[in-house]
């Protein structure tokens, strides 16, 4: 009795890749337009040709989204090109992620058997140069996997964006060590009301962990709009205001 094979993922992706160009992209770094959160990054943004881990702040599944929705707006933001989403639990929430600016005319989908395939499918995708963005959902990444990815995103010119899921309560993702270039941890945070009871923008708590060249931080943000940018909140954009506004008068 002859066997049936699983097909290839990577041969698959890499015959669909292949017809793609080269999209345009940010030349150094994909900016979040918001100074509060540029100005603090070494690069102005998330750098291009490297490798950006995202966490949930805890395993519940409203943190999850969050960091789903925060991946979302940094792939829309990276180009028009196609983004690539590589996982191994075909669980994600397409309408969700098309209102934070990634539509299903740019996603393209590849599923692995497990972390190690996932890990080799991303890499490959981003030696090829020919997408917008590489996203990856792991629940364990050595520093030998994460090397390997920050060079392949170097090599190919671009992002590699890493959702790192928790593995077992009370042990955070970022506890391992890695080589990315910068490391996320985003977590939810009471909206700010829109005058109509019960309705308001999701708001995020996000901080960075680590960056290399640079601090970390946190803040309140608001979550990502239709073309995938984050907002402030009113009471911090009045704050960043009366901070500029002392700093001219200075």
């Amino acid at each position: 009795m002859e066997k049936c094979s699983r097909p290839d993922p990577l041969s698959a992706l890499r015959r669909q890749i292949a017809t793609l160009d080269a999209p345009a992209r940010p030349s150094g770094a994909i900016p979040f337009a918001l100074d509060v959160i540029d100005t603090r990054l070494a690069d102005g943004g998330l750098a291009v040709g490297a490798l950006h881990e995202m966490t949930p702040a805890a395993p519940a599944l409203a943190e999850d989204a969050a960091t789903t929705l925060f991946i979302s707006g940094a792939a829309a933001r990276a180009g028009p090109g196609p983004v690539l989403w590589v996982l191994t639990k075909f669980d994600l929430y397409a309408p969700g992620v098309e209102q934070a600016g990634l539509g299903p005319d740019r996603l393209m989908f590849a599923q692995a058997r497990d972390d190690r395939e996932l890990l080799a499918v991303m890499e490959d995708a981003l030696r090829h140069g020919g997408l917008a963005a590489v996203v990856g959902e792991v629940r364990r990444a050595d520093m030998t996997a994460t090397r390997r990815l920050q060079l392949a995103a170097s090599d190919g010119r671009t992002p590699a964006l890493l959702m790192r899921r928790w593995r077992k309560l009370g042990t955070s993702p970022l506890n391992e060590p890695s080589a990315a270039t910068t490391r996320w941890r985003i977590a939810c945070a009471s909206s700010v009301p829109l005058g109509v009871p019960g309705v308001g923008r999701a708001c995020w708590s996000v901080e960075l962990v680590r960056q290399r060249n640079g601090n970390p931080f946190s803040l309140i943000v608001e979550g990502c709009d239709a073309q995938g940018r984050l907002g402030l909140p009113a009471t911090a954009a009045d704050r960043a205001a009366a901070a500029g506004h002392r700093a001219q008068a200075a």
